[in-house]
């Protein structure tokens, strides 16, 4: 009885130490940029996923019209395609790769969830998605919608969720997160989603850097604890933006608020919009953070 406990103790505290892996996340292709996954740097010692940027369910016209959750690829697919993508695993087997739904606009038109039903958008979203990730060889999704102008937030709970469930049950996809953010006229969505199908939620990737700029790590872990009161039982992943937008950037004080948070137990990884925007300063930040998320093992 007594070996038998200290088995069971030996396997859970293994289980722990391979959960802790840190993780490093890097939206990638929304901007035209000509980025490449080769140029990214990719520490070896964390856990790192590429989200494609983005997958929408629009027409390729202009002006663009929605389609019901047929989604199409809608990222620089020149540079982050088929082949690169298994270039980057055979390379690197640490790195996993999702894509992201929605973003905020297609050729400066709102990119707006904008289902005809419930049950005909999660039929067709299943189907489209599905189809891109055996295509692409993705491991998962991200939901990035920001625009509702047509709808409400029951129907995106259910919508969501009733895609989430399906590709979960049949093994589509490995893991799952959404990106919201903390506006009246969006966070309201996620909630919605959040408490009805939040088991089916891996990470919450929370856009702080949709917060005004702040020079103050305090601030920062303030604004943390409200959204881990809203997403309770979460992992939400801290971000910043190298695109010059808002939030604590890593010279002002992330990464303090992030030593933070690991003392605490509240800390799951790090995620930055975007590889576009980083390419022009040579990733420097997505080293750093990477780096920093290393000495967390040691």
């Amino acid at each position: 009885m007594h070996q038998s406990f200290l088995v069971l103790l030996l396997l859970i505290q293994t289980f722990i130490a391979i959960q802790a892996t840190p993780l490093f996340r890097e939206y990638i292709g929304a901007e035209g940029n000509n980025v490449t996954f080769s140029e990214v740097p990719i520490n070896p010692n964390v856990d790192f996923h590429f989200i494609l940027s983005f997958a929408i369910d629009y027409t390729d016209s202009r002006p663009p019209r929605p389609t019901n959750g047929d989604f199409r690829v809608a990222w620089d697919d020149i540079n982050l395609n088929v082949s690169q993508i298994s270039l980057i695993k055979k390379r690197h087997p640490n790195v996993k790769f999702a894509m992201s739904l929605a973003g905020d606009t297609i050729y400066k038109s709102f990119v707006q969830f904008d289902p005809l039903s419930i049950s005909s958008w999660v039929q067709n979203a299943e189907y489209s998605i599905t189809r891109i990730v055996k295509e692409y060889d993705l491991d998962g999704i991200d939901i990035d919608y920001e625009h509702f102008n047509y709808t409400d937030s029951n129907t995106f709970a259910e919508c969501i969720g009733g895609l989430l469930s399906n590709l979960k049950q049949k093994r589509i996809i490995s893991f799952a997160s959404i990106a919201p953010y903390d506006d009246v006229s969006v966070q309201p969505f996620y909630l919605a989603l959040w408490n009805k199908y939040g088991h089916l939620i891996d990470y919450v990737n929370f856009q702080f850097y949709a917060y005004p700029k702040m020079k103050s790590s305090a601030l920062f872990l303030q604004y943390f604890e409200t959204q881990s009161l809203n997403y309770k039982g979460g992992k939400i992943i801290v971000s910043f933006g190298t695109d010059g937008s808002g939030g604590l950037s890593p010279d002002d004080g992330f990464f303090d608020a992030c030593k933070v948070l690991n003392d605490q137990g509240k800390f799951y990884g790090i995620f930055i919009w975007s590889a576009d925007d980083s390419k022009k300063a040579g990733f420097l930040y997505e080293k750093k953070s990477q780096d920093f998320l290393a000495t967390l093992l040691k």
